[in-house]
């Protein structure tokens, strides 16, 4: 959304006399001077920011929920590569992360006769992968498609990707919900939360459409693993040779991470 302030005239486009100024004639008036110094930004009034407006408490409380978002999910990398090690550790996995690999992985560990849990996971696992989407929803519902903006940044390619995603998700509307989750190279699932909350869908439709969706999606990776069976369980006894090693990697790699951006900001 353009910023529809009225552009502000700077006082060199008028003729300043001499004298007025402050200074002998024939003297050249410099622009201290004429009092002509930009007053500063605020901190908020940035490009990087989703308002246009100063903040209120919700904007920065919605704000660092979604920061919040950004840094449990990196957060969860290592211990979601250490669950997938092992067929025992699979529906744990499922259940507390919602994994999509790792519902598509117990399918395959089930078709082949492990005795492993499948339903309570599946539904647990739907919980705790909506458990935070509604903050999506509300930045939509406080700053329109600014977070949108703000995802696509300065990059023109990220912008085409957004663009891409929001023209998909305004043609498909509230159907829309159901397609959140197709495993496709563009940001369509927090295009389509966003847009939800710009549009005026109630909380309620939100998280219920959400729950429904990611269901089926679970299902249908499970059903999909279930299908592929015995070659995915070698990739699965494969991986768990490492996978011990790449949890230790990723520890690691998320801790530096974050002492990079904490330096940065320092």
């Amino acid at each position: 959304m353009a910023d529809e302030r009225p552009t502000e005239i700077s006082r060199h486009d008028e003729p300043v006399d001499p004298v007025d100024a402050g200074a002998l004639p024939g003297e050249a008036v410099r622009p201290d001077a004429a009092g002509d110094k930009q007053p500063e930004r605020e901190w908020w009034d940035d490009p990087g920011m989703p308002w246009r407006r100063k903040p209120t408490r919700t904007d920065i409380a919605c704000m660092s929920w979604i920061g919040f978002l950004g840094l449990f999910s990196l957060a969860m990398l290592p211990l979601r590569a250490w669950l997938l090690g092992s067929p025992d550790r699979l529906p744990w996995l499922v259940g507390l992360l919602g994994s999509r690999s790792g519902t598509t992985l117990l399918g395959s560990v089930v078709r082949v006769g492990t005795d492993l849990p499948f339903v309570w996971p599946i539904l647990l696992g739907t919980l705790m992968s909506i458990k935070l989407d509604w903050t999506y929803w509300w930045a939509g519902k406080l700053w329109g498609r600014g977070m949108i903006e703000v995802w696509a940044g300065k990059s023109q390619r990220a912008a085409r990707n957004y663009a891409r995603a929001e023209r998909w998700a305004n043609k498909l509307g509230w159907v829309g919900m159901f397609v959140a989750y197709v495993p496709i190279p563009l940001p369509l699932t927090a295009v389509i939360f966003v847009l939800a909350g710009a549009q005026g869908m109630s909380w309620k439709k939100f998280m219920m459409l959400d729950f429904a969706s990611c269901l089926l999606w679970l299902i249908g990776f499970f059903s999909f693993g279930y299908l592929v069976g015995e070659p995915a369980v070698k990739v699965l006894e494969f991986y768990s040779k490492f996978a011990n090693y790449v949890a230790i990697a990723l520890v690691v790699a998320v801790v530096a991470l974050t002492f990079m951006r904490s330096s940065r900001k320092g």
